[in-house]
């Protein structure tokens, strides 16, 4: 196993924190040697900042950076992501609800070929309010990257730092992050590994609003489907206009009263074809641009 860096970031978790670096310590030790853990204070306001220095030790491979404002869980990430000093990367809330003790295990899947490992929460195990948009989200997920994605937005995983660094432009700075690269990947055709993990109740308030979130998540997952597999979209909506304008033609040859127009007919089936060369020229300028990144 090589040495990995373990990016944290906080935002007003005073409550929390201060147990995750002793956890974050203890996994260190079963860690390869020379991994590195940093915690990226994101402005909180509630004395995080105090808390996170006052439990690290001087001299040990615990870091602390500091945004002077807000910046975002994703930008938070990135901070981190490029101040590691290591290849692999692996991401973890300060929250207290993954089990970073099964870091190895993810590390385990890396060493066996996997690109990123992804710690996938039970569905059971997750809010009952959240459950079905969850549920619809993953399987929506799934058919539109091609394989299937149990948690798209997990926030315990692996990944290359180059991958983070190379989809750079594509990764938002709030909560999407873990939803956006792991749609790249598995778009791409990488070697993605879900593994279940159990899932603590958090210390706190979670700071996900899952109405005011689930249309964004919605929205970016549907563009990252067209920045890497846009047949995903456009091959269905063409081949729901193609198949009901062949209906309707075949209707006016066999009944008598014809309750639609030719052009109606026309129209759907123009508009199916042009879906499809839609459809597949984006799939080719997507394929010739080394798959939307």
């Amino acid at each position: 196993m090589q040495p990995i860096s373990l990016v944290i970031p906080v935002y007003n978790e005073k409550r929390s924190c201060a147990k995750t670096v002793h956890r974050v310590r203890a996994v260190l030790a079963t860690l390869p040697e020379g991994s590195e853990a940093l915690f990226v204070n994101d402005g909180s306001q509630d004395g995080s900042g105090e808390a996170l220095a006052g439990a690290l030790r001087e001299g040990e491979p615990l870091r602390l950076i500091t945004h002077i404002r807000n910046k975002g869980y994703g930008a938070s990430l990135k901070t981190g992501i490029r101040a590691a000093s290591h290849a692999w990367i692996a991401i973890a809330d300060a929250d207290g609800t993954y089990p970073i003790e099964d870091l190895p295990k993810l590390l385990a899947a890396i060493d066996g070929g996997a690109r990123m490992a992804v710690g996938a929460r039970p569905l059971g195990q997750q809010p009952t309010v959240r459950r079905p948009a969850k549920a619809f989200l993953n399987a929506y997920a799934s058919y539109l990257a091609g394989t299937r994605i149990p948690d798209l937005n997990s926030g315990l995983r692996v990944f290359h730092r180059d991958d983070a660094l190379r989809l750079e432009r594509l990764l938002p700075d709030g909560f999407s992050f873990t939803s956006t690269i792991t749609m790249a990947l598995a778009s791409a055709g990488e070697p993605v590994v879900f593994l279940p993990i159990r899932y603590r109740e958090r210390v706190g308030k979670s700071k996900i609003r899952p109405v005011r979130d689930m249309g964004g998540f919605m929205l970016l997952v549907c563009r990252l489907a067209m920045a890497f597999n846009p047949l995903r979209i456009f091959g269905p909506a063409s081949a729901a206009l193609l198949a009901l304008g062949v209906v309707l033609l075949s209707a006016r040859f066999f009944m008598a009263d014809k309750p639609f127009g030719l052009a109606t007919t026309i129209i759907l089936l123009v508009g199916g074809v042009q879906l499809l060369a839609v459809g597949l020229l984006a799939d080719l300028i997507n394929r010739r641009g080394g798959g939307g990144t």
